[in-house]
């Protein structure tokens, strides 16, 4: 049986070697391929055909939605499977709008991972019944969206990472920007909220299901 070919990005190398374990005991998948940030991402893109491609949102010095916007503009064929520590009612949506073809959590079972991997790589889609109910309620006619989904990718990002507790020096060193350009976009997402403070972000998180985990 001939394997299909996987390329893994996760920038944390334990997650990486556990993945490789999981599908070491596959027949018919194997990791032929690893990236640790979004430049390695993009370059291993590149340098061949792939049959998938599991990645992080969450990857050192790019968004991760603008990076699976990026891959597809080069490879609009590779299926991507998104992995993420983030839940759902956090990137999913907006991870699928960008191109990805299925999202998976990662607090899901290896089963379940193997077949999302066996499935995207084959052309299909992989949504959990949540996704799809998130994505049925974002096509209905409603009145104002509610203040989150006013954030473009990169605010909801930073939002994120706020409501995480990152300080903004923290936040730029992780995504390579300067001070001055995450604080413009923690202003721009307290105007589109209506917010007052960090505080308050976190408040709303919490209310809305968004809080994310500590650490990713």
């Amino acid at each position: 049986m001939e394997k299909l070919n996987v390329l893994l990005a996760d920038d944390h190398a334990i997650i990486r070697d556990g993945l490789k374990q999981i599908l070491a005991d596959t027949d018919d998948l194997v990791v032929a391929g690893e990236a640790a940030n979004g430049l390695d991402v993009m370059q291993k893109v590149r340098e061949r055909d792939w049959d998938v491609l599991v990645l992080d949102i969450s990857m050192p010095g790019r968004n991760g939605l603008e990076l699976i916007r990026l891959i597809k503009e080069e490879r609009p064929e590779l299926p991507i499977l998104i992995l993420s520590m983030h839940q759902e009612e956090q990137y999913a949506v907006r991870a699928l709008k960008a191109g990805a073809q299925g999202y998976l959590t990662k607090e899901s079972d290896s089963e379940l991972l193997v077949a999302a991997i066996r499935r995207v790589a084959r052309g299909g889609v992989y949504i959990s019944d949540k996704v799809a109910e998130l994505m049925v309620r974002g096509m209905r006619p409603a009145g104002e969206p509610q203040p989150h989904n006013l954030l473009s990718d990169r605010e909801f990002q930073v939002f994120n990472m706020l409501v995480m507790g990152r300080s903004l020096t923290e936040i730029a060193a992780e995504l390579s920007l300067s001070v001055k350009t995450i604080s413009t976009h923690k202003t721009h997402i307290l105007q589109k909220m209506n917010l007052a403070g960090t505080a308050e972000l976190i408040r709303y998180a919490v209310a809305h299901n968004l809080a994310g985990p500590s650490h990713f």
